[in-house]
């Protein structure tokens, strides 16, 4: 069989700038739903590290059966590119650089000037205000909140986040992107931490200070979520895996806009002090190596 078929809802051609862990994962699961996708990145080591994740992931995904394709076929519809001009016949660019509120507003600035009046522009941001990233932007009404969930592959939720200005064209059409990729829509108000990560937050940081205060190890922890409420792997180490400098920033941006039940506890400001970032640096709260 050859290449897939475009899946309903799908846009025909889409950019995702930003190849980490997250974008790659965001290009994987347009791409498995039959679109042309792009990745812009940064420099050309970025760009190879982003060839590689996207490639393995799909490589993996006709391994396991879950999709009936061609490798080489598949990836003819994939590209990488250093150059911002390369997301010009994008029906949708979902941007996917570190959450800096600084760097997030001038590479959405950036792309936008590249788009047709007709494309939509998103963000993957996890917990930034996405009314406040629409600021720069001269067409903030189809400009919105994709959150997408770690590993995109698999997981079936993409919260789609409705910032003061996005239409309700956009609304409707991200709706069907989610539908096309085969998850499902959480839709929420642009609110700080949204819902998903509000909450994800809150118990993770409940979970840390049960550490610091020897109540009990993280590996119990994790076991009470995921053996009494279905947690799938623990707050914990989901952090690990999340990364604990992506939780400290989300904590401290939370801290600031709603109050200090969301204060980062005192172990997770010296684990990364350390270094102990998680899974991508061998030990958080567990050890990876």
């Amino acid at each position: 069989m050859g290449a897939l078929h475009l899946a309903q809802g799908i846009p025909a051609n889409v950019g995702v700038l930003g190849g980490g862990r997250m974008g790659a994962g965001i290009a994987h699961a347009f791409l498995m739903s039959g679109a042309k996708v792009v990745v812009v990145e940064r420099d050309e080591q970025a760009a190879q590290g982003a060839r590689e994740r996207v490639e393995s992931s799909v490589a993996k995904s006709i391994e396991r059966g879950a999709v009936d394709g061609n490798l080489d076929e598949i990836l003819e519809s994939f590209s990488t590119s250093l150059d911002y001009a390369d997301f010009a016949g994008s029906d949708l660019v979902v941007e996917a650089v570190p959450e800096d509120p600084g760097l997030k507003t001038t590479a959405l600035t950036a792309v936008e000037a590249q788009l047709g009046p007709g494309a939509f522009l998103a963000t993957n941001t996890s917990s930034l205000s996405v009314s406040k990233l629409a600021e720069s932007l001269a067409r903030p009404e189809r400009f919105l909140g994709l959150h997408f969930f770690n590993p995109v592959p698999a997981s079936t939720l993409i919260e789609v986040v409705i910032a003061e200005k996005t239409s309700e064209e956009a609304e409707a059409a991200a709706r069907g992107w989610v539908a096309g990729l085969g998850k499902t829509a959480v839709v929420v108000r642009d609110a700080p931490g949204f819902a998903s990560s509000r909450l994800g937050v809150a118990i993770a940081l409940e979970a840390m200070r049960m550490v610091e205060e020897g109540v009990a190890t993280p590996e119990d922890i994790d076991n009470a979520m995921v053996l009494g409420y279905k947690h799938p792997t623990g707050p914990l180490k989901t952090t690990d895996i999340v990364g604990l400098d992506v939780r400290l920033g989300i904590a401290e941006y939370l801290h600031t806009t709603l109050g200090d039940r969301f204060a980062p506890p005192q172990i997770l400001r010296d684990k990364v002090a350390r270094g102990e970032l998680g899974r991508k640096s061998g030990k958080g709260f567990y050890d990876w190596d």
